[in-house]
């Protein structure tokens, strides 16, 4: 396994670079137009494809990345640039990982292609968890799934929201309940077909911020899918459940934490995420405050104003060794015993939000207009301390991993 280490590499060196440029030239000067448009950038995401930035090789290689520092760094440059964008191109991937962690070879190797598309013509995929009454509250999701054993097919009935990709997307993950008596241990996940029967969009979101990125409903009414689409296999499923009924029997907390350390494994990326926000802010920030004149000098003279730029980057070089601590972590097969999963994703999403209204307030008038980007920024980062786990989910999962307790 490979020591941690504070410097990046060189091959790690060029990959940021490569990220850098193409989220400078490619992505920022989008950001504006598909942001007022609110529509998925298509042309940009078709353009980060022939790259091979929109692919599964390239993620798989950051994923594989020995020092755990790929993902962090692709995902810290690419939302440098612009989030609802960045989101647009990264957003399949939430659906490739869920096949990639729980289907057989054959799935990956049917379905994974199926969601990216080709240069010519690309697609996307959705992963579809979230319900009207169950974000956070996993064990109160509706979605049912129930099996039609004489034509090997699960029916599928339930309403997913706030999915990335909902509705437009080629392929769809799904969530779904297939033993209501298990809670959040009677879940399986469904690969559901290009133009199934049954599956539509719903409402289609708009959005505070990252409107770039497509955030849907999607409708499933008695949308019937192949056996073979069931994420595992039938009989790993059946595997599964009839551990997880034994586990309740003999005390069902301890299958709970051992599922709370996977999800603390994916939280880094989404504090990643937060940091290029907040870098790119500041860095607007930063040059304002140099070239700014009031008082026939720089505003950056100012205490005021030069304080809150040093507590700025402070912040945000904190927020990053937190997201890199944890993802060296997790590929480093280490246990979470104080929630860093967690940490790295809080301290991240709230510091994106305090240093993008900080360079609004830097820029006065001129911040909180749509000259600038920093208001689109601002707008931006409200979402790392919501989607992927609020801020509250955040802090009870380290309250909860400190203190042994079940804090409620």
């Amino acid at each position: 396994m490979a020591e941690f280490t504070m410097e990046l590499n060189d091959e790690q060196r060029e990959v940021r670079d490569w990220l850098h440029g193409f989220a400078a030239d490619v992505i920022r000067p989008a950001a504006a137009e598909w942001d007022e448009r609110e529509e998925t950038p298509w042309p940009v995401i078709q353009e980060a494809a022939k790259l091979g930035i929109y692919s599964l090789d390239f993620y798989a290689q950051q994923y594989f990345d020995p020092t755990g520092l790929g993902i962090p760094m692709a995902m810290e440059e690419l939302f440098w640039g612009d989030a609802g964008i960045a989101l647009s191109i990264v957003g399949t991937g939430l659906a490739a990982v869920g096949v990639l962690a729980n289907g057989t070879e054959e799935q990956i190797g049917t379905w994974i292609p199926q969601m990216y598309g080709d240069v010519n013509d690309v697609k996307v995929a959705a992963f579809c968890s979230s319900e009207p009454d169950a974000g956070s509250d996993v064990a109160s999701m509706r979605t049912r799934a129930v099996y039609d054993e004489a034509k090997d097919e699960w029916i599928l009935n339930g309403t997913k929201t706030w999915a990335t990709n909902g509705g437009i997307a080629n392929v769809h993950v799904v969530v779904a309940v297939v033993d209501p008596e298990l809670g959040s241990k009677g879940h399986a996940s469904f690969i559901v077909p290009p133009n199934t029967p049954g599956l539509s969009q719903g409402q289609k979101f708009k959005k505070h911020g990252i409107r770039a990125s497509h955030t849907a409903e999607v409708v499933l009414e008695d949308a019937r899918v192949p056996g073979s689409c069931l994420l595992g296999g039938k009989e790993k499923l059946d595997e599964r459940l009839a551990r997880a009924r034994e586990r309740a029997k003999a005390g069902g907390e301890r299958v709970k934490n051992a599922a709370m350390a996977t999800f603390e494994a994916s939280r880094p990326a989404v504090g990643a995420m937060a940091v290029g926000t907040a870098r790119a802010a500041y860095e607007v920030a930063l040059d304002y405050a140099k070239t700014r004149e009031q008082f026939g000098r720089p505003i950056i003279d100012n205490q005021g104003v030069a304080f809150q730029l040093a507590d700025m980057r402070t912040s945000i070089d904190a927020a990053r060794l937190l997201v890199w601590r944890a993802s060296w972590m997790a590929i480093s097969g280490k246990q979470f015993t104080a929630a860093e999963g967690s940490m790295s994703k809080l301290f991240a999403s709230e510091t994106a939000k305090k240093v993008t209204a900080q360079a609004v307030q830097i820029l006065g008038g001129n911040g909180y207009t749509r000259e600038y980007p920093v208001e689109r920024m601002h707008r931006d980062a409200a979402i790392y301390t919501i989607f992927e786990g609020t801020s509250e989910i955040q802090r009870l999962v380290i309250a909860r991993t400190l203190s042994g307790m079940s804090i409620r």
